[in-house]
Order: C-alpha cells, then structure tokens, then sequence
C-alpha cells in the first residue's frame, strides 16, 4: 500500500514538473512580441471587382475580367499609407493577388498581371511602390499571399484545381512556388504574411509552404501560416472584429489536421502547447454587397463605420488580446477614397484621445496593484497590460474601485495578455487590481486608467 501510494506521488510530482516545463517554453517569439505591440494594422484589398464588380470567379471558370479594364491612372501608394496611418496603424498588409487570380506585380508566371496592362504602360509594379510608401511612413509592410483560390487558374479552396487532375494540380503548385518566391524574395523582408484560407499541406496535394517561408521570410508573422512555423498568428473566427472572450495568445492547434483556418477552439488554451494569438479582421465599409466592405463599390460611402462603432472594435479587439487588422478599399482612380480619408482620420484621432492621456499608473509583479487618486475621478476604462515575455500568467483577477473609502467590484476577468480594456462607468477614490489565480508569478506591465481629462497630477505619489 506504501509503495502504491509513494509511485501515485511520483508520478503526480512528475508531471506537475513536466506541465511546468511546457508552460514555461510556450513563450512568445522576438516577432510576436513586436506584433503584439503594432496593435492597428490595415488590410488593403485592391482586384478586378472594383473595375467589375459583378465579376465572381465561381460563376463562370472560364471567363476573366479583361486586362484593358485595369487602368487606376490616379494609383498613388504614398495616399494609402498616409491615410491608414492617420488612423494609428503601425503595419499595413496588401492583398498582392486575391480570388481573380490577376497579379498586382509583374510576375513571370503567367500573363494575367499588371504587365500586361495599359496601366504604366505595362511598366508598374504596386506592391514595389506599396512596400517603399511603406518605409517612407514607417509601417512595417505585410503581403496577402493566398495559397487557396485563383480564378484565372481554376482553383478553389482550399488550393485544389476544380478539374481535379494531378497534372493540373502539380502545375498549379509551381505556379504558386514561382509567385511566392517573388514576393518573399523581391522586396525585402516582409512584417507579415497573409495566407487567407490557411496552407493546403504536402499531404493533401499542396506543396511545402513552411521550407517557402522559413528560407525566404524566417521572422515574418504568419496569418493562418504553416504548422510548425514559430511565428504564425491565428483567426479569430468573423470578419467583425471582434474577438471571442477570453482570448488567449496560446492555442492547442495553429491549424486544423487538414492544414486550413478552422482553429481547436477560437478562444485558445491558457494551457496549449503553441503561442498562436489572434487578429481580429473586418473592413471599414459594411458589407452590404458581394465582396462589399473589402472592396470598393460605387455610391456606397454611406456603408463607412461610425466613430464609435470602429472604437467598440478596437476594444473588442486590441482590448481583447488580439491585434486589429482594418480593411481599406482603393477605388477606381487607384485612390483610398476621400470620405474614407477622413474617417480614418476621425478614428486616429478618437483613439489617441480617450487613450493617450492616463490620469492614474501601475505596473511591476505580484498579485496587487492599487492607484489611489489625489481627488475623486470619473473613469471611463481601466487598461491592463501583462508583460508576457515570459507567458500568459494570469488566469483570473478582479477590478474594483473605492467609493466612500469602500471597495464595489467593477469587473472580473480571466484573460489579460498584451492588453484587456475594462469600461467602467463610475466615480473612484482609487483603483485596484486583483489577481486571484495565476501561473507563476504575475507581471503587469502598465495598468492605466482614463477618464474625460487628463488630470495626471491629481495622483497620489
């Protein structure tokens, strides 16, 4: 009996130590952490919808937008990247070849491409004037670089050609090879690639994708990348912006067993075994019509998202562990379009000020952490930052602010990660931080409150 119990001992010791041992090497990468920090990024789509927009490549495989039809004489990169950073991007990700299957560089893998357009007389080059617009401002650049439909190849998700002929599929394979190769190896190193739909892995027909990305671009973020590739980033699940809560940075799984999106679990796993976190996407228009919101689509300038609608994103997102990805559409003079300037423009502004001005500070490590106010303040949010250099620690902590020289709980929470923001709706004395259960021992990194005015000096020192 003693030595039934001292083994049950043993192995409960053991895997206690072994647990521990895969928490602590679940750690985010150089890469990831600079991510996580960019917060707002925008996602620029720009295709043959926007000079057809009836066009949908799964109506009629064989029939292709004309090359003639392309021709944004006004196309001025610089505009697009001014405009997404006035609303506080920190990165821009462009969509070098969505479902058309049309090119937005003059590759050499097939003709249908910008080459062979009367645009610069067959000389431009947009992801070349996107990424140099990008060094100019100083957003890092990012490239969509769907793997999974080509209209003007015949292929569908999740990469397979429609015929179903191996032929077909292995020719498409080195086309995709050849394009890849000209992205990650033209034009630098990239912040982020995009692989919208996921990677169709060697063993279901593709080709593979992570050797591609680990030669040519090793410290770029992956969206939906490649099992095994230690910098991928996950979906969240809509294109609403809008994270599930909790949303942890770690996950069981960075991609489903057959290598596309669907994710095991879209809240992640404070447990699981990859840092995997996620990005909220969705576009700044509606999405009122078909490929509406990502694209531009004449007299919908009416479609754009309030101030305050784009705020409670932000906060559902960035305030949710995730980082935000805005769509912008580019128009048929080649232009972001003015009504959409401006609200990016708004929104750049509206962030800045609700969140830039705190009126109370903490930070450092423990399991309490109080900021008491000189006189009573009115809060609108209180932001939580966790210093996850070293992991995901907190597993569930407690808001709560002194009225009256009494404590009233505002929230609870689980999740906290990079950041979580906590409305509050209140008048306090001060505020407190509770960390109920943890792994380890917490480090926050900022905790900051905000209300209606900057009254910084009204703390207590």
């Amino acid at each position: 009996m003693y030595k039934i119990k001292l083994t049950f001992i043993l192995v409960v010791v053991l895997g206690t130590i072994v647990s521990a041992k895969v928490t602590q090497h679940v750690l985010p990468t150089k890469a990831q952490l600079q991510w996580a920090d960019s917060e707002i990024g925008v996602l620029i789509h720009f295709d043959m919808p926007v000079f057809e927009p009836e066009y949908d490549f799964r109506k009629d495989w064989n029939y292709h937008p004309d090359l003639s039809l392309f021709n944004p004489k006004e196309l001025d990169t610089d505009q697009w990247i001014k405009a997404a950073k006035s609303a506080g991007a920190t990165y821009a990700v462009l969509v070098a070849k969505h479902c058309s299957g049309f090119s937005l560089w003059p590759t050499k893998a097939h003709s249908y491409s910008v080459k062979n357009t009367s645009w610069r007389n067959g000389q431009g080059d947009i992801v070349r004037d996107f990424i140099a617009s990008c060094r100019k401002y100083g957003l890092r650049p990012g490239i969509y670089a769907s793997t999974t439909a080509n209209g003007y190849l015949k292929v569908d998700n999740p990469g397979k050609v429609v015929s179903g002929n191996p032929d077909e599929q292995r020719k498409y394979n080195e086309i995709v090879k050849m394009q890849l190769t000209e992205l990650w190896s033209d034009y630098g190193p990239l912040s982020e690639v995009w692989f919208d739909g996921g990677v169709l892995p060697p063993e279901k027909g593709g080709f593979d994708v992570l050797a591609m990305l680990k030669r040519y671009q090793p410290e770029a973020i992956a969206f939906q990348g490649p099992f095994g590739y230690k910098n991928n980033i996950r979906w969240v699940g809509n294109e609403e912006g809008v994270a599930p809560y909790p949303c942890w940075s770690r996950a069981d799984s960075t991609t489903s067993a057959s290598g596309v999106i669907e994710i095991k679990g879209l809240n992640g796993n404070p447990e699981g075994l990859f840092w995997c976190p996620g990005e909220s996407d969705f576009p700044l228009r509606l999405n009122s019509s078909f490929q509406g919101g990502w694209f531009w689509h004449k007299n919908q300038d009416d479609q754009l998202r309030s101030i305050n609608e784009l705020k409670d994103k932000y906060c559902k997102s960035v305030g949710r562990n995730t980082n935000m990805l805005l769509g912008i559409v580019v128009d048929n003079r080649g232009l972001v379009p003015d009504a959409d300037v401006r609200r990016l423009e708004e929104f750049g502004r509206k962030i800045a000020g609700d969140f830039t001005a705190p009126v109370g500070l903490a930070s450092g490590k423990g399991t309490e952490f109080e900021i008491k106010f000189r006189t009573s303040q009115k809060l609108s949010s209180v932001i939580i930052m966790e210093d996850f250099v070293k992991g995901e620690r907190i597993r569930e902590y407690e808001l709560s602010g002194m009225q009256d020289g009494i404590w009233n709980l505002i929230s609870k929470g689980t999740s906290v990660g990079h950041k979580r923001i906590e409305k509050t709706d209140g008048t306090y004395e001060a505020i407190k931080l509770t960390i109920i259960k943890s792994e380890g021992t917490p480090f926050i990194r900022r905790m900051s409150c905000y209300g209606s005015e900057n009254q910084l000096n009204n703390i207590k020192h």
